[in-house]
């Protein structure tokens, strides 16, 4: 070639731009650090998403060991004692003498007892079962309970009256109180703490 420019030696020279080495190595490393944070993100994801792993799992079993194991008191019922109650007996069947004995031995059990003598009109021979518990609506609750453990199969039954004695009239199918022993065990039963509902499981 002629003019200024001449080429001299035996090399030619760079048509092109050295390539630039650093510029690509510090485009992988970035690249490598996206990807890493990517995947670290990813992963606090699934954990959020699936409960955080196996600690707090057990955690919460714990509190729900904790919350069963407490269970609530048992309820007593509240009912009177036998002192407590007076009882009116009234005979309503052709038999002589039967309130009068029937009286002594309710009160030889604890019960106070009140008026004694024939039914009125209203159930003087009209009563064909056992007998009838008679008294205030709030009674029917409390007393006539406590004093149907002493009579099986008397009929309780509700009045207007407003004061908390309760009558006892014995009907024709009375064969005598009921013995000791069992209504002892009767009012044992009546008293004896309501059971309680099992604990529910919130988790």
């Amino acid at each position: 070639m002629g003019g200024q420019y001449r080429i001299t030696g035996d090399k030619y020279p760079r048509m092109r731009p050295p390539r630039r080495h650093g510029r690509l190595v510090a485009a992988v490393v970035a690249s490598v650090a996206v990807l890493g944070l990517i995947g670290w993100g990813t992963l606090q994801l699934i954990d959020v998403f699936t409960g955080g792993g196996d600690k707090p799992a057990a955690a919460g079993s714990a509190r729900c060991r904790t919350k069963t194991a407490a269970a609530p008191a048992a309820q007593v019922k509240p009912q009177p004692r036998p002192g407590q109650i007076t009882v009116n007996v009234y005979n309503a069947t052709r038999r002589t003498g039967l309130a009068k004995s029937t009286a002594d031995e309710l009160r030889k059990r604890g019960f106070r007892i009140g008026k004694v003598g024939n039914a009125s009109k209203q159930f003087d021979k009209k009563v064909r079962g056992t007998g009838i518990l008679l008294g205030s609506a709030a009674a029917q609750d409390t007393s006539l309970p406590v004093l149907g453990t002493q009579l099986g199969g008397a009929e309780p039954r509700a009045d207007a009256r407003k004061g908390t004695d309760v009558d006892l009239i014995l009907g024709d199918g009375f064969r005598g109180l009921t013995k000791q022993p069992a209504a002892d065990q009767a009012l044992t039963a009546l008293t004896a703490p309501e059971p309680t509902a099992p604990t529910k499981k919130n988790c």
